[in-house]
């Protein structure tokens, strides 16, 4: 059997060449319109998330009045793991859908349920009105919402990174994460300013009394518009190709569409990277939007004011590094900027945290920096290299499974686990410690890792900016060590045209 695929692999080699025909060069125009479909969903993702934790004390009255403070406040917070728990199943889900049907048509269907969900939340009786049973419904479009988030992210990174430039991938993918964070931070204003708008008017209690509803209300018109600017976009040319070729060709498996299973059998090794990966990217990550907040005030007594208005800030700066740095991995590799930032968040968290304990608010600022910086580079590459994990034909059914389960098991669950850590030890430093170890973990997990940044995407031909990149790709495609004919899905060069020798 060796024997036989000693020779196969060069053979398959052999019969491939890559013409200028076949590279894919990018309408910019197409492009942005892509990225700006795309983005909106996540953008709105973040802003539902954000107004649920903001408005966390005050559902907490609304839909748990008669119960315990702490009880209520537990059973509104289960809300929120309701709505993880749920995102890996659409991701089992909706992933394999969109191989099958496309992304364009399943990220329209997200974005259309995701909004709706949000939006009935905001129309929903209160516990005063029809008693504690309103949970129930909250908790039922709570889940519809993870369900809908579930194939969001990893549909949209799919999306945008077989609509980029292969030399550019990182930085467009990345525009996603600067999405997610102006979303997080939109919730955030939002439920401030209906605070202040309220109260001013109604008084101390407007935001029980109802102003609660306008941040999720908001949710429908927002849906509105980026339904319709998802009802523009066109589908990706990258699956569209893969489709139409594997229609009518009996291929490698590389390029046919695998259920979960077959993924699950198939791509294994690539599931367990993207999940370490995602791991050390999600505990980092919300430990600065979810956690930070709660362990400010409640381990070193800071003002609420000023943990709020600090996160926000420090989202901001967040969505301005993250481009930044995704350009920068497109010029140097994925693997060096995942690399310092397993090592930025091995370094900086213990002096962070010991920075809190001052308890002063320039070392509040100072120390969140330090937490958010790692952040800001994991979340900098998370599309792409999800992306560039899988080959197009299963892509989204890759990225969907591994991205959710990750973010489900270590993101969601962070703040939880690291309130029980600090009570549990005692030790309020717990909370880096916990950070720190999947950092090493993914540490490891990038030994294993290769170097995507630059190629095409696996089951892809190029992906260019414009014609003359796609001449000068199949001028030098035997010199040049991003091109990789076996990966791609190619007409076979007649044996003896003389035009595949050099190989």
């Amino acid at each position: 059997m060796s024997e036989k695929r000693e020779t196969a692999l060069p053979l398959r080699k052999t019969n491939r060449r890559l013409r200028t025909e076949d590279c894919i060069v990018v309408d910019k125009r197409e492009l942005r319109k892509a990225q700006l479909g795309a983005g909106v969903g996540n953008f709105i993702e973040w802003y539902d998330i954000g107004i649920y934790g903001y408005l966390a004390i005050t559902m907490t009255s609304v839909f748990t009045e008669g119960m315990d403070q702490r009880t209520g406040l537990l059973v509104t917070l289960l809300g929120f793991a309701v709505s993880f728990i749920i995102r890996p199943l659409g991701g089992m889900i909706l992933g394999p859908l969109g191989d099958r049907i496309g992304r364009r048509k399943v990220l329209f269907f997200t974005m259309a349920l995701m909004a709706s969900a949000t939006f009935l939340i905001g129309v929903l009786p209160t516990a005063g009105n029809v008693g504690l049973w309103v949970i129930v419904p909250l908790y039922l479009l709570k889940m519809l919402q993870g369900f809908s988030t579930g194939g969001e992210y990893s549909g949209a990174a799919t999306y945008v990174a077989e609509f980029s430039p292969d030399k550019h991938r990182g930085f467009w993918t990345a525009l996603l994460n600067t999405g997610a964070q102006l979303g997080f931070a939109a919730g955030a204003a939002v439920v401030a300013a209906t605070t202040m708008i309220t109260t001013s008017v109604w008084g101390e209690e407007a935001m029980r009394d109802g102003g609660w509803r306008i941040p999720f209300l908001l949710a429908l018109p927002l849906g509105i518009v980026a339904i319709s600017l998802r009802n523009r976009i066109p589908e990706s040319p990258s699956f569209e190709a893969v489709h139409e070729k594997t229609e009518t060709a009996d291929v490698d498996p590389l390029f046919v569409r695998q259920n979960l299973a077959s993924i699950l059998r198939l791509y294994w090794p690539q599931i367990l990277i993207g999940i370490a990966l995602i791991a050390a990217d999600g505990t980092s990550s919300y430990t600065v939007t979810s956690y930070m907040p709660t362990y400010l005030e409640t381990q070193i007594g800071m003002a609420a004011v000023h943990t709020a208005v600090a996160t926000v800030i420090i989202l901001l700066i967040q969505a301005l590094i993250v481009p930044v740095v995704a350009r920068w991995s497109d010029r140097i590799g994925r693997k060096p900027i995942y690399t310092v930032a397993t090592i930025g968040n091995l370094v900086l968290l213990v002096p962070a945290f010991a920075l809190m304990h001052i308890g002063e608010v320039w070392s509040l600022y100072l120390a969140l920096f330090m937490v958010s910086l790692p952040s800001a580079f994991f979340l900098a590459l998370t599309g792409a290299a999800m992306s560039e994990l899988f080959p197009t034909a299963s892509r989204y059914g890759g990225v969907g499974f591994t991205h959710n389960v990750a973010i489900s098991l270590f993101g969601g669950t962070t703040p939880l686990i690291s309130q029980i850590l600090v009570e549990f030890t005692g030790n309020s430093f717990a909370p880096a410690f916990y950070v720190m170890f999947f950092s090493a973990v993914a540490l490891f997990a990038l030994t294993r890792m290769r170097e995507t940044a630059g190629r095409p995407l696996l089951g892809s031909v190029p992906v260019v900016a414009s014609a003359e990149e796609a001449d000068a790709l199949v001028r030098d495609q035997d010199t040049n060590k991003h091109i990789d004919t076996s990966t791609m899905l190619l007409v076979p060069v007649p044996t003896g045209s003389g035009k595949h020798s050099a190989l």
